[in-house]
Order: structure tokens, then sequence, then C-alpha cells
């Protein structure tokens, strides 16, 4: 998940699981445009509530049209959301849920020792797993809150706790986002369809230090567009973990990507980054998957997320009225891989594999 703020704004998005509820703590600042990396300021920021801006029409224009142009899909609409699921009380739970302070970014790099590393492979593992699982229920007929009704399960028989529920109030347990959906999609009564692509995103928490990643499943039938999408997403992800070691510049991780993606025409989505995670769900480093001059280099034993989201179209984010989904601006297909990985001697081990 993405996130990230500067320290003058004491907020920074270093992952990509944001909301407005995420932002509350800044509304006595001044606005800032939503979800805005400024090189020049060295921070990703992130703009306040929609409501307080006159300039809501133009950075979140809604269309009223259904259909996706040039395709016979229609765009995604949001579907009934059900109740929050019960986490059995003897499981920990991370500081942020039911918490009065606001959801935010950590300062400081999650860099770990032996027993740290080895609870990070136990986390990682676990998410890892639980991802899996996920994707052998995606097929047509079945409702995005059923897939989260049996992550949630599956999280909390092995006693731990599901990251994303009450991260900044997200009603549920996991990220589920459908065909032009960025990231951040609420778990709801919509049914898969023959022909949608899913992002399924998994994050755990275990023994105190959190496991987080996602993968873009097909549903059925999928055409070669939405294939080929796919494929060069997931390609990204492997090519950028491929140069991790330490003392690599991060600002690699971005050209990789987007030199990658430009070679089949898709876009790179700027807004949503990767971040650090281990005892805290985000905290530093800002990781970005497009060409980028930010300084920073990777060190030994350092865990963070590398999540890039490709598109069709436009890379321009749109958000729903439930603050959290956020979807293409001209309703393309949009896909996400992440993994964490843990910087080694040798390279980078990826930790949320089975």
């Amino acid at each position: 998940m993405t996130s990230g703020v500067s320290p003058q704004l004491q907020m920074r998005l270093k992952s990509s699981f944001i909301g407005d509820r995420f932002l509350r703590c800044s509304r006595h600042q001044s606005l800032t445009q939503l979800f805005r990396f400024d090189p020049g300021s060295k921070h990703v920021s992130m703009q306040l509530s929609r409501t307080l801006s006159g300039l809501t029409n133009l950075f979140f224009n809604r269309r009223n049209v259904d259909e996706v142009p040039n395709s016979k899909r229609k765009r995604l609409r949001p579907g009934k959301v059900s109740p929050r699921r019960q986490v059995p009380k003897h499981i920990l739970a991370p500081p942020y849920v039911n918490s009065v302070l606001p959801t935010g970014l950590m300062n400081g790099s999650e860099v770990h020792d032996k027993k740290g590393i080895e609870c990070m492979r136990a986390s990682g593992r676990l998410a890892a797993q639980v991802l899996q699982y996920a994707g052998t229920l995606v097929k047509p007929g079945i409702t995005t809150d059923e897939i989260d009704q049996a992550v949630h399960q599956m999280i909390v028989d092995n006693g731990a706790y599901p990251s994303p529920l009450g991260y900044g109030s997200f009603p549920k347990s996991v990220c589920t986002s459908v065909n032009e959906c960025i990231c951040h999609g609420i778990p709801d009564s919509r049914a898969l369809e023959d022909g949608d692509i899913i992002n399924i995103d998994v994050t755990v928490y275990l023994n105190g230090y959190h496991g987080d990643t996602s993968a873009t499943f097909y549903c059925g039938d999928v055409d070669d567009e939405a294939k080929k999408l796919v494929q060069v997403t997931k390609e990204c992800l492997d090519k950028a973990i491929s140069i991790c070691a330490p003392g690599v510049e991060f600002k690699k991780i971005g050209k990789t990507i987007h030199d990658h993606a430009d070679k089949y025409g898709y876009g790179v989505v700027r807004q949503f980054v990767g971040h650090g995670v281990g005892r805290v769900f985000h905290a530093d480093p800002v990781i970005l998957h497009y060409r980028n001059n930010e300084s920073g280099r990777m060190v030994l034993n350092q865990t963070f997320t590398i999540e890039p989201m490709l598109t069709v179209g436009s890379i321009n984010p749109v958000m729903w009225n439930d603050d959290w989904t956020v979807v293409t601006e001209d309703g393309s297909l949009s896909a996400q891989f992440e993994h964490t990985i843990l910087i080694t001697p040798d390279g980078a081990e990826i930790m949320t594999q089975c």
C-alpha cells in the first residue's frame, strides 16, 4: 500500500493506502495538491478533503457515462459495503486501530536486527499465503465482499490482524481494486464478471510486524489487452527488485519501472508510492515508481515495498465519494503488483512469497 507527507505538514504519504480520514490532522493547514510529489519540496504531499476545495470539479470530475470508450466494459460503480468484521480480542492489533490520533507515515527507515528479520519473514510469508489463497477465489460471480470475508478469516485464524482494517477508518480487511481501480478499492457487493482483472492487496500484522503484498488476477476469460498490461506490470516489479542492493540509489527503482513501461506505451501512476514497512505500516523511504532525481540509498537489513501501478490510458486519478477508491480518469484499465523486500549483502530478498 502507498504513503508520504513532509515534516512541515507532519504527514508523509508512504504507501498507496490513503483517504480523507488519513488527512484530518492537517485540515488547519493550507491546501496542497492531492497526492502530488513535489521534487522541490522533497516530499510526497496530499490534498486535504475535497469538501474544503473549490477546485473539486477540476480535480475530481465525475463521469455519468457508464460505458468505457472503445470498450464493451462498463465503468466500475460502488456496491453495498457490509458491516466491519470483528477480530478476536486476543489478537494483537496495530497501535492505530481505534486510536483518536491521525494515521500517517513515521519518520525513519525500517532497519532490522536478526530477530526483526525473522519476524518480517514470518509476516511476509503469511501475507503471501493469504494472497495466494485469495487469488484462487477469483471467478465470475464471487463478490469482493466474499473475498474480504475469506481473507479476514484466514488472517485471524493464523493469529494475525488484517492491517487495513481500521487504518484511517478503512472499513475492510483487504483492498480489492477491479479494472480501472488504481488502488484502495473497498470490498462490496459487486460480483466479479467474466473478463475482469482484480488487484488484491493484503497486509497482515503478525507479532508486531507488517507484511505487505499485492497481485493482479484474471477473472475468467480476459482479453489480450488486459493480459499484456498485467504481464508488463509484473515484469516492472521483478526488474525493479533485481536492481536493489546496499548502496543503490532509490531513484533507480523508478527509472527501471518507467523505462520498461515506456516500451509498451503504458502510463506509470505517480500519485501513489511504495514505502518502508515493518514495525509500522508506513515508514521511510518513499519509493517513487517513475523517473525522478530524488536522493537516498538503500541500506543493509532495510525493508520496504515496491508496488508499481500501470495504466493503459490516463494516469490521472479520480477519487470516489468514499474517500478511498481511486480510479483512472478515463476508465482505462490499471494493474498493480507489490512485494515487501529486505536489502541483503547480495541484493534483495522477497519477503512476501510462499
